[in-house]
């Protein structure tokens, strides 16, 4: 009788430990996450680091990641914060990148590094 006890709450202990573990995890929680893809322009590493920085300010993104080589970046954002995406657009426009809604004030893109430079020269 004690062996049955001591198996079921071992059984019980287990159960409760896996529940709660899969409820910590946040990573991989989609529920009330929306996802969004957008272009922002950029040539370089120093640019990637600008453009999610610039989107992580934002209120309500929980995760920014831009593609160098796509040209992507990749919003995941509270669904509570519908403006979340629009708002972080203006944001990467405001430090110089143009996304496909704003353009970079010349002022600030002309600021960049020139390895930041991605907009063609006219001659």
């Amino acid at each position: 009788m004690k062996t049955i006890k001591v198996l079921l709450t071992a059984a019980i202990l287990m159960a409760t430990v896996s529940f709660a573990n899969a409820q910590s995890d946040k990573t991989e929680r989609t529920i009330g996450i929306k996802t969004e893809k957008i272009k922002a322009s950029g040539t370089c590493s120093m640019d990637k680091r600008r453009i999610e920085t610039a989107a992580y300010s934002v209120d309500g993104i929980k995760f920014a990641e831009w593609n160098e080589y796509t040209q992507i970046l990749t919003l995941k954002y509270s669904v509570f914060k519908k403006d979340a995406g629009d708002k972080a657009q203006k944001k990467i426009a405001s430090v110089g990148n143009d996304t496909e809604k704003y353009k970079a004030e010349d002022t600030v893109y002309n600021g960049l590094p020139d390895c930041c430079h991605y907009r063609t020269r006219k001659s």
